[in-house]
């Protein structure tokens, strides 16, 4: 009787002690625990780098709204910004890495470079977002075939678990991230697709090789 009586106050104990710990939550607090369980159903036991992830809080956004062009400001204009952060986009024939800003909204995904905006990808339309288990930053968003859409966006961050759970969560996508082992497959448009390898080496590096295929090191 007394293990049984024990046991019971134990448990309320615990559910005093937890309750008190969520009603003490504050409003960014619990938003940041919510992004963070997101997180680790798309990539715990999956990529490199999400242990040493979970102790790194994620910011609202790595940009503010004031530091987007005010042509991009306009061409948005109507959307509700959410999410803003600096990326390295491969070019899908070449490979060539350029700067570019990646903006969320409520409803969109922006490519951006500088006042003009390369690419919109509407979440309705998004077909799934790739990454590998490794440690490198490289995601592939995965964009419908038709003429609207130039081919899948080939992007490096340096925040990937922050960006990769944004953007899923704004999309409502959060079942179509992959994490790809070796090597994945990209759509490079009219029809045409490429092939990403994924591979360990002394240093981090990202090129094109022999072969034509984008090698992520």
């Amino acid at each position: 009787f007394l293990m049984q009586t024990s046991e019971m106050l134990q448990k309320i104990c615990i559910r005093n002690l937890v309750r008190k710990y969520c009603r003490g939550l504050t409003a960014e607090r619990k938003v940041q625990l919510q992004q963070k369980v997101v997180t680790s159903a798309v990539f715990s036991g999956k990529k490199e780098g999400y242990l040493e992830s979970l102790s790194q809080p994620f910011l609202e956004t790595r940009l503010k709204e004031n530091d987007l062009n005010p042509k991009v400001l306009q061409l948005i204009r109507g959307e509700n910004i959410k999410y803003v952060t600096p990326v390295v986009k491969y070019d899908r024939n070449g490979f060539k890495a350029r700067e570019r800003l990646l903006v969320l909204t409520q409803s969109s995904a922006y490519v951006v470079e500088m006042a003009k905006i390369k690419q919109k990808i509407e979440y309705s339309t998004l077909k799934g977002i790739s990454t590998s288990n490794l440690s490198d930053g490289i995601v592939v968003i995965h964009v419908p075939e038709d003429k609207q859409q130039k081919g899948d966006v080939i992007l490096q961050c340096e925040h990937l678990f922050e960006t990769v759970t944004k953007l899923c969560i704004l999309a409502n996508k959060q079942s179509l991230v992959k994490v790809v082992k070796g090597s994945l497959r990209f759509r490079v448009g009219s029809g045409k697709e490429g092939t990403m390898v994924f591979t360990v080496g002394p240093e981090p590096q990202v090129f094109k090789d022999k072969t034509g295929q984008l090698t992520v090191v």
